[in-house]
Formats: structure tokens, C-alpha cells, sequence
């Protein structure tokens, strides 16, 4: 049976299915369903959105894929060979140590499991392989397409109108309260189907201001200790109030949506999103001129594209998102 899209369950009423973990949306868009938040984004919604677009102004929110550098949580750097084809008449390209998720990135349903509960859906472990045989791979996002409302949270400016900027060599979160003062100074709000946009300024300043040194510390292994950001938080306010927006996905500037290293007290809410909820993570997206030119003439939603790579059975892949307004 259908789930009525105008009649989503609040967090607290969650699960609605018999034997879901508690909190999780299994089962609310099916029980083979692969796409989770995604389903808010309906023909009507792609409809709406596209009456946005007044200016015809278009910002790609891509960075460039051997960005960050060096890679970060340990990946290899991206190598990019030009073959000559044909006698010299033609060329192609080779990519070596190509990570989908190295840069600018969806992160999709494979990226995590819960580790009590499982991956999203209750989709079993070794339905999680390589190929499309298994379940949960970015080739359904890509089948879907994305293209929606988009609402710029632009924390970064909001911040530092209030005196407190972000500090960002540090785990610093940022919470509810902040989320909804700066949409209310913005002036615009979230509705369902969204895909809600966080800038954080990190991308910003790691491409402009980061030195050497930090830029090698942030590419080394995460688990060590040595990497830190700001990002939202913590896990159970902010996913609660996530959900209860309804949006059809998140992203951010930062390198993972949480404030980074998540605490027992303070949880992560990767656990939460993706393997629980259903919601996709976008990572790294570049922000820069999106948010100038939101700041600029004061509109902070617009269309929002999105066109994964076609990966069967994929964990992950770099968004090819565009803003146009």
C-alpha cells in the first residue's frame, strides 16, 4: 500500500513498522524500497521547483575531483592519464585510484551500517555486494534523478553576523536553535522535499586559508585523532528535527555533515540518516559563489539537480549538482 506523502509520521511516532529498529523509517516507503527520502521528491515537487528559476543563473556545487589534496581518511590521489587513439587522430582518458567519494560525493546506503540494526531497510549484509545483484546501489539514485527545491542554511555569514564565527580547527556543533535563526534572518523556510544545504564555510577556507600542514593532518586517518571540523549537532536533536522537516536529503561544505570526532554524548548522525532514516549525505559540496549570490540578492532557495554516476551496486558517488536560480 502507498504511504499518503502528505501524511508523514512526526520522529516520535517512528517506526511504523512491526520489528523496525526504533527511530527508522523502515518500511514507511515499502518494504523494498531503495531510495528512502528521495520518494519526497515527486513530479509535482520537480514542478514547483522549476519555478524557481527567474535568473537562469546556474552554480555548479562540484569541486574539482582531485580536490581535496591530499585525499582524505587515507585515500590514494586521483591519476589521470590522456591515451592517444587512432594514430594520434583521437584521445580518451584513464583513471587510476578513482574513489566516488573522495571529493564532492552523495554519500549513499552502502556507506554505513548501524552497527546493531543493520543497513537501511533491513537489507541483509550479504545482499550488499559488488555489482547489481545486491540492493542499495547509487545506480538507483541515478535512475531516480534529483531535482528539487534547494534551501542554502548559510552558517558560515549568519555566524559571524553574530559575533561567534566558526572555528574551523575545531569539533565545534552547530545546533537547532542556530539552524532555525539563520533560516528566519534569511527569510525562507524548509519544506518537504527539500534538499536542505549547509554551508559551513570549511570548503572556503580549506581552499583558500588551510596551510600545508593542516591540509596533510586532515588527509591522514580520522580515527587517529588528528582531524577535526566543525559540523551539525548532536546526533539525536538535529536528525529528530531533520526528519520532522521532511527533507529529501542534506548536504554540506564540510567533509561530513557532523561536527567531527563524534562522542559517545553526542553521537553521529551517519548512523542515524543513512542506515535508519533513509536520508542521503552530500559531502564537500562547493558553496562559495552560491552563497555569495544568495547573500547578495537575499533568495536563498532554488532548483536543485543532481546526476550520480550510474555505479551498479555502488557505495558512493560525486553528485553533479547544480543550484540554479
Amino acid at each position: 500500500m502507498a504511504i499518503d506523502l502528505d501524511k508523514l509520521p512526526p520522529y516520535a511516532q517512528l517506526p511504523v513498522k512491526m520489528g523496525a529498529p526504533q527511530r527508522s523509517a523502515w518500511g514507511l516507503f515499502g518494504d523494498d524500497d531503495q531510495l528512502g527520502c528521495l520518494n519526497l521528491i515527486t513530479e509535482e515537487k520537480t514542478r514547483e521547483a522549476a519555478k524557481l528559476v527567474q535568473r537562469g543563473a546556474v552554480f555548479p556545487l562540484n569541486l574539482r575531483l582531485d580536490e581535496p589534496s591530499p585525499p582524505m581518511y587515507g585515500r590514494q590521489p586521483l591519476k589521470h592519464t590522456l591515451i592517444e587513439l587512432g594514430g594520434g587522430v583521437a584521445r580518451d582518458d584513464h583513471l587510476d585510484s578513482f574513489w566516488p567519494q573522495a571529493s564532492s560525493q552523495w554519500d549513499g546506503f552502502r556507506h554505513i551500517r548501524h552497527p546493531r540494526d543493520g543497513f537501511y531497510n533491513g537489507t541483509k549484509d550479504e545482499e550488499v555486494v559488488s555489482g547489481d545483484q545486491g540492493k542499495l546501489g547509487m545506480e538507483h539514485f541515478a535512475r531516480k534523478g534529483i531535482a528539487t527545491r534547494g534551501v542554502l542554511v548559510d552558517l558560515e555569514r549568519y555566524l559571524k553576523g553574530q559575533g561567534s564565527p566558526l572555528d574551523m580547527n575545531s569539533s565545534e556543533m552547530v545546533g537547532v536553535a542556530e539552524i532555525e535563526a539563520c533560516l528566519k534572518s534569511q527569510k525562507v523556510e524548509v519544506r518537504q522535499g527539500d534538499i536542505i544545504v549547509f554551508n559551513f564555510g570549511w570548503l572556503r577556507w580549506y581552499l583558500a586559508e588551510a596551510t600545508g600542514e593542516q591540509r596533510e593532518r586532515l588527509g591522514g586517518d580520522a580515527m587517529a585523532g588528528s582531524v577535526r571540523y566543525p559540523g551539525l549537532g548532536p546526533a539525536d536533536e538535529v536528525v529528530g528535527y531533520l526528519w520532522n522537516l521532511h527533507a529529501a536529503a542534506v548536504a554540506a561544505d564540510n567533509p561530513g555533515l557532523d561536527a567531527w570526532p563524534p562522542t559517545p554524548e553526542h553521537g553521529w548522525m551517519h548512523f542515524h540518516l543513512l542506515p535508519l532514516l533513509g536520508m542521503p549525505i552530500g559531502e564537500l559540496w562547493y558553496l562559495q559563489e552560491l552563497a555569495a549570490d544568495c547573500a547578495a540578492d537575499g533568495v536563498y532557495e532554488f532548483m536543485l539537480t543532481s546526476a550520480p554516476l550510474n555505479i551498479p551496486g555502488g557505495v558512493g558517488s560525486p553528485p553533479n549538482a547544480l543550484a540554479i536560480k
